[in-house]
Order: C-alpha cells, then sequence, then structure tokens
C-alpha cells in the first residue's frame, strides 16, 4: 500500500494508487507545486494546492499504518543543508488551542487550508522543512510533503494556553523514542520559567530528561525558552527584555547531562540591537522563531536580517507570519525569509 499526496481531482498528473488515495507523486523542480498542478506555488498567489480531506479521512479510517509506512521510506537529508542554514515552516501552535492570527480567532482551525499552506510554505525553494505535532506531520506523510525535508517533532504541549496549568508544561507531543522510530530529524520543545509559578519546575526537570533522551539517540533538541510572568489580568507573557532572554539562554543550555544535540530556538529581543550581546550567552547553534508579527511584516524581516548575521545564528523557524501573512501571499513571505539566509 502507498501513500502520497492527497489532492482534489482537478488537479492534473495525479494517479491511484493500491489504497485509493489520489497521488500527484512526481518529480518536483524547485518550486513546483506539490500537487503537481503548475498554480499557486509558481505564481504566489493563493494557498497552494487543494487538499481532499475526504480522501484523508478515507485513508486513516481504512489503511491508519499507511502513516508508519509513509514514515519508513520518507527519503531524508542532513539538519544542514550546503550553506550551514537552516529554514524551517513551523505549525505546531494548534495543539495547545492557540488557534488565533491577528484578529482571525480560528485562522488555524480550518485544518485543510493549514495543510495546503504547509504545503505550499515546503514547496518554495530554500525551505529546509517543518515543525508540528504527530496529527499534522501524519497528514503531511500521507501527503507526500516531507521527502527530502527535515521533520522535527513537537514534544511538549500540555501547558494550554490561557490554562491555570500553563507553565506545567506536560510532554504529550513527540516522544524521543516517537522521533526515532518515525524517522524524523529533530525535536522540539517549549520552556517558559515564570519564578513564581512551581509549574515552572517541573517543566524545568521534564526538559533536562527530554535532552538526555534525545542526546542518547543522536538527535537534534530545539530548546525554545523564555522569561515569563504573568499579568494582572492571569495572562502570561515572555518578556524579551536582553536580561530576561540572557538568563533563558543560561538556564537552557545548562540543562541534561550533555549539551551535545542541543539547539536553542530564541526570540529577537525587544531592541534588536542587543541581540549582539544577547548571543554571547552561549555556544549553542541557535534559531530565531517568528513570534507575533502583527501587520509589521517589513519590521520582522528587519529584525531577522540583523540577528541572523550574528555567528550562533545558524536559521529561522517561523510559523503563523509566513503561513498567514497580512496580505495573504504565503509563496512571497516564505521566499522573503528565505532570501533573508
Amino acid at each position: 500500500m502507498r501513500a502520497g499526496r492527497v489532492t482534489g481531482a482537478e488537479h492534473e498528473g495525479q494517479y491511484e494508487g493500491g489504497d485509493g488515495v489520489t497521488h500527484a507523486h512526481g518529480e518536483q523542480g524547485d518550486g513546483d507545486d506539490v500537487s503537481g498542478h503548475e498554480g499557486n506555488a509558481g505564481t504566489g498567489t493563493g494557498t497552494g494546492p487543494r487538499v481532499d480531506i475526504s480522501e484523508l479521512v478515507r485513508t486513516r479510517a481504512r489503511h491508519p499504518e499507511a502513516i508508519a509506512e509513509a514514515a519508513a521510506r520518507r527519503v531524508r537529508r542532513p539538519l544542514l543543508n550546503d550553506a550551514g542554514r537552516l529554514m524551517i515552516v513551523a505549525a505546531d501552535h494548534p495543539a495547545r488551542g492557540a488557534l488565533g492570527v491577528g484578529d482571525r480567532k480560528f485562522a488555524m482551525a480550518n485544518r485543510a487550508e493549514l495543510l495546503e499552506r504547509l504545503c505550499l510554505a515546503l514547496s518554495r525553494p530554500g525551505v529546509d522543512g517543518v515543525l508540528a505535532t504527530a496529527d499534522i506531520l501524519d497528514d503531511l506523510l500521507l501527503l507526500g510533503a516531507l521527502d527530502g525535508k527535515v521533520v522535527m517533532g513537537s514534544m511538549n504541549r500540555g501547558g494550554l494556553q490561557g490554562a491555570s496549568f500553563e507553565l506545567d508544561d506536560r510532554f504529550t507531543g513527540h516522544r524521543a523514542q516517537d522521533i526515532e522510530r518515525l524517522r524524523f530529524d529533530a525535536g522540539k520543545l517549549l520552556l517558559r520559567i515564570d519564578y513564581d509559578d512551581p509549574g515552572s519546575l517541573t517543566t524545568l526537570e521534564s526538559t533536562a530528561r527530554a535532552i538526555d533522551d534525545m542526546a542518547a539517540r543522536r538527535l537534534p533538541l530545539f530548546v525554545e525558552p523564555f522569561i515569563s510572568r504573568r499579568t494582572d489580568e492571569g495572562k502570561l507573557k515572555n518578556d524579551l527584555s536582553a536580561e530576561a532572554v540572557i538568563k533563558s539562554i543560561a538556564i537552557s543550555s545548562g540543562l541534561g547531562g550533555t549539551s551535545a544535540y542541543t539547539w536553542l530556538k530564541l526570540p529577537v529581543t525587544e531592541n534588536p540591537d542587543d541581540m549582539a550581546q544577547v548571543m554571547e550567552t552561549s555556544t549553542l547553534p541557535a534559531v530565531l522563531l517568528g513570534g507575533e508579527v502583527g501587520d509589521d511584516q517589513d519590521g520582522a524581516y528587519e529584525k531577522w536580517r540583523g540577528a541572523l548575521q550574528l555567528p550562533t545564528v545558524r536559521g529561522l523557524v517561523v510559523g503563523r507570519s509566513l503561513l498567514y501573512p497580512a496580505d495573504g501571499d504565503v509563496a512571497a513571505a516564505v521566499d522573503t525569509a528565505v532570501g533573508l539566509l
């Protein structure tokens, strides 16, 4: 049984696999639309190839083993490209109940649209891979969108957005053994530290053990640390001052029995000019995260551009600001971010 790219029946170049899933799994050139249909990926308009949800559901219901089979034959690649840089698109937000983008409260709740945007982003030249939870990565495996890409599994998603237990961030996503079994390439975890919340200690200890488990398998783990605090209204807010980011780097760099396979996933500080000092805190390789950009997409690009020149910064891991840009042009947003590298 084979699983490939699931698309709408109107696309050209498709064929029927033995599992009944409609495929468009031909050779791709740089920038080709993943469906095999010349359209959105080439022009940068719209949200990419149509994903046929009914076909995905049919495969999941009748042939759940197709996911493991697709993972087993996925074509892998090294973590870093020839230039030593990394461009990853992130889509692990929904598993925390974080579905909003700008003023669209449930923008990421439409799974077909999210998958279409992801497939379009992954088809763009210079995009190295994706970071997501199991449900999304399983869909992308069935769609055949992960060949030759770096695949990063998101590990701790238990700290649900807005919950009283948000900082007791349990590891409810991928485990180290899952990432190894599925032949994925790396893991990622979020570490928010609030000195006034004892839940942070649980997350610190769990993070250290996850680092050990990943290192034992020689798998990279991207740690995203923040110093956080609750506002008077009870909302959790990350501190992006230089002092706070320096502390978060120092704390997270020292976790676990070895740092050999630890990477950092870091925000740009409130004052981008502070990044040179901040990045002197550790010798661990780092990538920049996107965060909330709002309507100031150009401002975000400029912040990333400066920080990417620092010696420990190796790339970008960006999600909503590229998948849901203010002007709706996913391909253009992704291409601009790639150009910064």
